[in-house]
């Protein structure tokens, strides 16, 4: 069963990092971005678009635990 599980979590990996390099190699074309009035330099649309998945996936987090935090602090000044 451990041998089983181990196999299905590399080939799990294994098309995961397939699907990545297909989405990598499809989306090769450079893009200008500004915001605010800053521009970037032109990169590739993988490139941003995976930059933009980890920004989220950091701060997704840090939220939900930020919010947790300061609603727990105030739970606490309610039942005190």
């Amino acid at each position: 069963m451990r041998n089983l599980k181990r196999i299905l979590l590399g080939v799990f990996i294994l098309l995961l990092v397939l699907v990545i390099l297909a989405f990598v190699l499809e989306n090769q074309q450079s893009v200008s971005l500004s915001f605010l009035g800053l521009a970037a330099p032109q990169l590739p649309i993988s490139l941003v678009a995976v930059v933009a998945l980890l920004i989220g996936m950091l701060i997704g987090p840090l939220l939900g635990w930020f919010l947790a935090r300061n609603s727990g602090r105030a739970r606490k000044r309610l039942l005190h």
